[in-house]
């Protein structure tokens, strides 16, 4: 008898939190909607979640910052929040749920901790945020991901809006095709969304909104103002024009401002955003890098750690998914090795990660060495740094070092401080930060002064965000942001 009480007591309070994450999930799609203003949960994404998901992020919430940090604080957060005159805005719900715990006997009530906390969010015309038209030029891997996560973020269309996507062809059969490419995905899943071919204007309608599909071989050929595109963010996931001069090709199309590689370039500012964007002069320069995937995920725990302890030197070797340059099957391959089956084989091949860090970081310039094995997994990738100190550390300090960073700061966005001893690379699949930090895994020499830390990554999606967050502050879209 005891036993069914103690079942059916657990069932009943499982759904009074079922009951309070929908009534969250319900404030998420107001206040994004018409007001503009995304609620996150220590980074984590709140739009286009499960209930149990959100349930999950809370769980997880609590387990980093050791407070219980439940989903009825989060919803009555939340409806203070609609009830509020705010500006478009990107909310941290989970750091002002942990902050209420910390703080809430020093209010008369949540309203009070809101109100206090948000100063400074008043709308006023000052900052009201332009829109900006992009074009996606390319439409690969990093591509597709890239208009999935603009037409996710859209909203009102107060920031970025994706206006055109420019591949070679594009024939009824080839929009069809590319648009059976969005919905699907091996590694990703289904796209939570509606994609509509309207082969007549050659364009493709997702969730709405109208993206027209350009058949063109040359960026210069183009003239996007007959499509109604103006002022407009070219982003070349193509990885053919990497260069300076060829990249600028794009700005002789009317109707482009500024230009963003996705992937390391040549005489263009390298930006891993988090770390090095302020170095930007947005004024002036028209054309920018996002780096590479490697770089992204290995740079914001360099930075934590040098500026921490120190790095006399080091080796990074990365443990990367195959990529679409090798062969399914042994071929002819103008790089070593690349040429043998990517699928059956671990494959040695170099990485200009180390290199490129020392353009993010300066201070690391002559201390990294860096190799590369690709593997038979299609995506997910480690980086494994080996590291000597100039001070000495302990496990406990410099993932404790990590985490703060992870929580606070300016890495938030780019740090995910993973507490799963069990954790693989099917599991950061989806991850939006850059760089999935392992704790459990890290190693500490007896001098203290010799490390080994393993980052994990999503090569495809984490850096694709990290490409969107950089493309906001070109464009100068970026919202207030409370983390």
């Amino acid at each position: 008898m005891s036993q069914d009480v103690g079942y059916e007591k657990e069932l009943t309070k499982h759904i009074e939190h079922e009951r309070a994450a929908v009534k969250l999930q319900s404030y998420v799609g107001e206040l994004l909607y018409e007001k503009g203003i995304e609620l996150v949960i220590f980074r984590h994404h709140l739009t286009d979640v499960t209930i149990s998901e959100i349930l999950n992020l809370h769980d997880y919430a609590g387990k980093v910052v050791n407070k219980p940090i439940d989903v009825f604080t989060t919803s009555a957060l939340a409806e203070i929040i609609l009830s509020l005159d705010i500006k478009p805005s990107k909310l941290d719900i989970g750091k002002l749920a942990n902050e209420w715990l910390s703080e809430s006997h020093q209010f008369d009530s949540q309203l009070a901790f809101i109100q206090k906390k948000l100063i400074g969010f008043e709308p006023s015309d000052t900052n009201e945020i332009q829109p900006r038209d992009v074009i996606l030029y390319g439409f690969g891997r990093i591509g597709r991901l890239a208009a999935r996560e603009l037409i996710r973020q859209a909203g009102k269309g107060q920031q970025l809006r994706l206006r055109a996507i420019v591949t070679r062809g594009a024939s009824d059969a080839d929009i069809i095709k590319r648009a059976s490419l969005l919905r699907n995905d091996s590694v990703h899943g289904a796209f939570k969304g509606t994609v509509i071919e309207d082969l007549q204007t050659k364009s493709l309608i997702i969730n709405g909104q109208i993206v027209r599909m350009i058949d063109a071989s040359n960026p210069e050929d183009i003239d996007y103002t007959s499509y109604g595109i103006n002022n407009a963010l070219v982003i070349d996931n193509t990885g053919v024009f990497t260069t300076k001069e060829a990249l600028t090709r794009h700005l002789q199309a009317p109707g482009v401002s500024k230009v963003l590689l996705t992937a390391p370039g040549k005489e263009i500012p390298n930006i891993v955003f988090g770390i090095n964007q302020q170095q930007l002069d947005l004024e002036n320069e028209t054309i920018f890098s996002a780096a590479s995937c490697t770089t992204n995920a290995i740079s914001p725990v360099l930075k934590v750690v040098n500026d921490t302890y120190g790095i006399v030197r080091g080796h990074i070797e990365t443990v990367h998914a195959y990529t679409n340059d090798q062969n399914l099957l042994d071929n002819m391959h103008k790089k070593p090795r690349r040429g043998r089956a990517a699928a059956v084989n671990m494959v040695i091949t170099s990485t200009g990660a180390g290199n490129a860090v020392t353009k993010v970081i300066p201070e690391l310039a002559d201390k990294l060495t860096a190799n590369a094995v690709r593997v038979p997994t299609p995506n997910g990738s480690l980086a494994i740094l080996s590291l000597e100190l100039e001070k000495e550390t302990s496990i406990e300090s410099i993932n404790n070092a990590i985490k703060n960073a992870a929580l606070n700061g300016e890495l938030v966005n780019q740090i995910f401080y993973s507490i799963d001893p069990e954790l693989v690379s099917s599991d950061i699949i989806g991850n939006t930060c850059c760089s999935v930090y392992d704790s459990s895994a890290t190693i500490v020499a007896k001098n203290g002064k010799n490390v080994v830390l393993y980052a994990w990554y999503d090569n495809e999606f984490g850096y694709t965000k990290q490409v969107i967050r950089l493309a906001k502050y070109i464009c100068k879209v970026r919202r207030a942001i409370y983390y």
